[in-house]
């Protein structure tokens, strides 16, 4: 016979795991059923690779803390590794490189990165005002999980990369709301491949907005047809005119102005700014994958953006293929020659236009600081607009 004291520490764990099993259910439902650009039936070029997200590079991890309180806190972080924890942890460093369209923003470490060629830290992205929590929060990190590791292991840990776009709309931006426990949140909750990573009003896009619409966190990626390599795109998408809007090569802001319906109050003007991070499992030197970077402007020219005065366009490129040590001052990697580049160049561009897209389909209208509210873009009158251009794929 099972006592009563037995009987209801039983009925707790079972009450426990039902409900555990119910959110986490509940969690994977509101993911799945998030919709994206090609669930609309918006064509993109290219094949995407399992989750059409960065993470289809393996190793790739991507993690977020998102935080909204109240009527005008409407933040948050994303954190993207460049190898599993524990190989970052570990000192496996990426080849990486970095391009400015315009550069009315901030992107942390990227002197010493230019100088080095590699990328040694996760790259955090967060608002305007929270670039110093997040670069002090990830040392911090980087100290707690390397208890046993000497200090000398983590000098290039102080020179984080940090990136940022403002989001001061929808927040109260001057209240410095991202704290040491959202940093390490979003790094201790990322995850990689066979996962959804999620877009729009989540992580560091929280309170972003582009086009005069809702946007924020946006994923693509492309498998390499023929070369077996594959990249993978993440955007904070926070800039753009109403009027330069342009998806599938329809220009959908000029028409959505001439049917107005929308009730935002964001001021009509290209203000804000886009960080694209590119991942690749191709064999790219740090020079070769500048060039890559570089190519992130023709996919943002693709939705319509022109590198405004006011907009920090700032990109980042790194490749996950691990060097062997020949000798204990050597290591050695294999390289694609630039001619063989063109269809990384093609699927990059491609995957920035489509995660700008996704970043905006996925994103909830809002409401947030002193009351000013931000629709997300009509799913109805977006298909009706491509419909009468003839540019939707059958569903």
């Amino acid at each position: 016979m099972i006592k009563d004291s037995n009987l209801k520490m039983l009925n707790k764990i079972v009450l426990f795991l039902l409900f555990f099993y119910i959110d986490e259910t509940m969690l994977h439902i509101q993911n799945k059923s998030k919709p994206r650009a090609r669930d609309l039936g918006i064509p993109f070029n290219g094949i995407p690779g399992k989750s059409n997200s960065i993470v289809d590079v393996l190793g790739v991890e991507v993690g977020f803390s998102t935080i909204i309180e109240g009527d005008s806190i409407r933040t948050g972080v994303t954190a993207i590794f460049p190898r599993a924890p524990e190989k970052v942890l570990n000192d496996m460093r990426c080849f990486a490189n970095w391009f400015s369209l315009n550069g009315n923003g901030e992107m942390t470490g990227i002197h010493w990165l230019t100088e080095s060629g590699f990328l040694t830290t996760p790259i955090l992205i967060t608002n305007t005002n929270s670039i110093g929590i997040c670069h002090q929060s990830l040392f911090k990190w980087f100290l707690k999980k390397n208890v046993i590791t000497p200090l000398g292991n983590l000098v290039d840990v102080s020179l984080p990369v940090i990136a940022e776009t403002w989001d001061g709309y929808l927040n109260d931006v001057n209240g410095f709301h991202v704290k040491e426990e959202h940093v390490f949140e979003a790094l201790d909750n990322a995850k990689g491949f066979g996962t959804i990573v999620q877009e729009g009003n989540v992580g560091g896009g929280t309170g972003m907005a582009s086009f005069g619409f809702k946007a924020g966190t946006g994923t693509s990626s492309r498998v390499i047809e023929g070369l077996n390599y594959t990249v993978g795109v993440l955007v904070q998408s926070n800039f753009g005119r109403k009027k330069q809007l342009i998806i599938a090569g329809v220009p959908v802001g000029e028409e959505i102005l001439e049917m107005e319906r929308n009730n935002s109050k964001i001021p009509d003007k290209d203000v804000g700014s886009i960080i694209v991070i590119i991942a690749t499992d191709a064999p790219l030197l740090p020079h070769q994958l500048k060039r890559l970077a570089i190519r992130a402007s023709l996919g943002i020219g693709r939705v319509g953006g022109i590198g405004g005065d006011s907009s920090g366009d700032i990109f980042l490129a790194f490749s996950t293929v691990e060097f062997s040590n020949k000798t204990s001052t050597i290591r050695q990697t294999e390289f694609m020659v630039n001619e063989e580049m063109n269809p990384l160049f093609e699927a990059t561009i491609q995957c920035v236009e489509e995660a700008i897209v996704n970043s905006m389909i996925a994103a909830e209208t809002m409401i947030g600081h002193k009351g000013l509210k931000i629709d997300a873009i009509s799913h109805e009158d977006l298909l009706k607009i491509l419909k009468n251009y003839n540019r939707l794929n059958d569903k």
